[in-house]
């Protein structure tokens, strides 16, 4: 069921949307957990080696991918937040075809190119048969991850964070069966993992159009909304890319990270890929905050209310640094028991060295807190420079870490290769923040009886570049796109 996130009280709003993200994170990173599990119990050390051997690959490109989809939605939410219901369908639409033509792409080119990648990132050969395998199977399932992921967004774009969330817990349970089912009596190894994962995400993809088909109004389609224009997919582009292109940077990091861990051999791949596991839990706390805002900036800069902009992002920032220390707290104390659960007895020296990239991560928490909440607010106002930038500022940080603090001292050094990365980012992003602040409050504030109608007085507004100009205030109703159009035209007057 829709909502509007264009009143309440900020920080409660974002909290209750957070939530059921929270809880979605948290269960996603448990299949996760419990494939790692039944991997490393089942087939032993070597085979979630492998399994982790793959991680920066399939990220590079699947991570395109799920950033290129959640831009995508960015413009649904803003013509929710502005009651414009014909420009969310036509929204939809446009980022429907975007999806389909990705997805074809990625599952035609990325097998082939799998074992390559994997030579190239110089993966033991003990492991890359397995890890190769792994790939290949993930990446003939990356449609099914797409297009969950991006119905899922769309679904969030309304306001409605909660049902994404049924089916994703319904997914992964499917998907903790199948696991065990083809690792264990099957005997089908790494790739039936792999095809645990793809089938449990077709499952959810079912799920999603059956329930926009049954209960979301707004996100049923007509013929005519599918005439996407070349403005429509042009607008969609200018946020996906950039959050796509993004992702993509920092995995290339994650890429440099993983060269380095091969090179120090089987015991530093596992250990980094059982410390991931466990790190990904409180990341995703962390980040399912990140999206919340993100959501909740483009419905209220639809909506013309930027005074709750910035209301709601001054709160969530206290929330996630609070949220930052009990997570590290929690690492710190608690981070080799946890960390056994993946390798059992006989393997010391891979819990130690996953502890102590517990502790590294834990104790800086705070700054990808902030990261999130601050890259968020941005990518919601429709920012794609300063974000982008941060991902190139992170590639540097975590390259150069893994490069010379992992030659100097070790494992250690590519464990700090992440929280440097993260206070990178963060020193791009609080100035560039405030300077987006300082603009906010200086645009006109819609009526708060009229928030979510299409004749609500609605700021034109469209960041391209990191920073945001109003220019005019609209009173009549008036699409998303035009009022883009719009805002170029006075803008080129102006100058």
């Amino acid at each position: 069921m829709s909502r509007t996130l264009t009143t309440g009280s900020p920080w409660r709003v974002i909290l209750a949307f957070s939530v059921p993200l929270l809880i979605g994170n948290v269960v996603q990173q448990m299949y996760h957990f419990v494939d790692a599990i039944v991997v490393g119990r089942w087939l032993g050390v070597d085979s979630l080696a492998a399994v982790g051997a793959t991680g920066s690959m399939l990220f590079l490109l699947i991570g395109f991918a799920w950033g290129l989809t959640s831009g995508f939605a960015i413009p649904t939410a803003q013509a929710f937040g502005a009651g414009d219901h014909a420009a969310v369908r036509r929204s939809v639409a446009a980022g429907t075809v975007l999806t389909a033509i990705t997805s074809v792409v990625l599952t035609v080119v990325a097998p082939f190119v799998s074992r390559p990648l994997l030579e190239l990132l110089q993966t033991p050969p003990e492991l890359l048969d397995e890890a190769t395998t792994f790939a290949v199977v993930s990446f003939l399932g990356a449609g099914a991850t797409m297009f969950f992921n991006y119905l899922a967004a769309i679904i969030r774009a309304i306001g409605d964070s909660r049902t994404p969330l049924i089916f994703l817990t319904v997914a992964c349970v499917f998907n903790v069966v199948l696991v065990i089912a083809m690792v264990g009596p099957l005997g089908w190894g790494v790739g039936g993992a792999a095809l645990a994962t793809v089938v449990s995400q077709a499952l959810s993809v079912l799920l999603c159009l059956d329930y926009i088909r049954r209960r979301i109004p707004v996100l049923q389609m007509r013929r005519s909304d599918w005439r996407a224009t070349r403005a429509d997919l042009a607008v969609h582009l200018r946020l996906g890319l950039p959050m796509g292109f993004q992702a993509s940077i920092i995995a290339i990091g994650t890429l440099a990270v993983q060269v380095r861990l091969n090179e120090l051999g089987a015991d530093a791949v596992a250990a980094y890929t059982t410390a991931s596991r466990v790190d990904g839990l409180a990341v995703a706390l962390l980040q399912s905050l990140g999206l919340a805002v993100s959501m909740f900036v483009a419905q209220n800069y639809g909506g013309g209310r930027p005074d709750r902009i910035r209301q709601g992002v001054a709160q969530a920032t206290g929330m996630a640094v609070i949220g930052a220390v009990g997570l590290g707290v929690v690492l710190i104390a608690f981070g080799a028991p946890l960390v056994r659960l993946f390798v059992g007895d006989g393997a010391d020296d891979v819990v130690a060295l996953a502890a102590l990239m517990l502790v590294i991560n834990g104790a800086t928490y705070t700054a990808l807190g902030v990261l999130f909440v601050l890259r968020g607010a941005l990518q919601g106002l429709g920012h794609t420079l300063v974000p982008t930038v941060t991902g190139i500022v992170e590639l540097f940080m975590r390259m150069g870490a893994a490069v010379v603090l992992g030659a100097l001292i070790g494992f250690a050094g590519v464990a700090w290769s992440n929280p440097l990365a993260w206070l990178g980012a963060v020193v791009i992003l609080i100035p560039a923040y405030l300077r987006a602040r300082r603009e906010l409050a200086a645009m006109p504030i819609a009526r708060e009886d009229h928030i979510s109608t299409a004749t609500t007085p609605i700021p034109l507004v469209g960041p391209t570049s990191g920073s945001m100009v109003v220019d005019a205030v609209v009173t009549q109703p008036v699409p998303i796109v035009q009022r883009r159009r719009i805002l170029r035209r006075t803008r080129s007057s102006i100058r």
